[in-house]
């Protein structure tokens, strides 16, 4: 059986999370162009080695950061988001006027 480490819930069956993607640094949503927003979005590195990712404590609807090597599958640690993020952002959707 493989654990990982949760920060908020202690060590815990890897089957109680769900992987949500490699972390990568947000462009701003307000200037960047679509090339690179879609990039952002759907493109990841896959590379070898040891990468950051998400991932969320189903239970608890907890999501943190985990540091992983791809080739090995060794959890090396995880860590609450507050340690890579100082503020939250926050998306406005486009009115209806301005929408067309």
């Amino acid at each position: 059986m493989k654990i990982m480490p949760c920060p908020l819930n202690g060590p815990r069956n890897i089957s109680e999370f769900t992987y949500g993607g490699e972390f990568k640094h947000m462009p701003d949503p307000n200037s960047c162009s679509d090339a690179e927003w879609a990039d952002y979005v759907f493109n990841a590195d896959n590379r070898a080695g040891v990468v950051t990712e998400w991932w969320m404590h189903n239970a608890s609807s907890y999501w943190f950061l985990a540091e992983r090597h791809t080739v090995t599958d060794e959890i090396l640690r995880t860590f609450d988001p507050k340690e890579v993020f100082s503020e939250r952002v926050e998306f406005s959707m486009p009115s209806e006027e301005s929408a067309g």
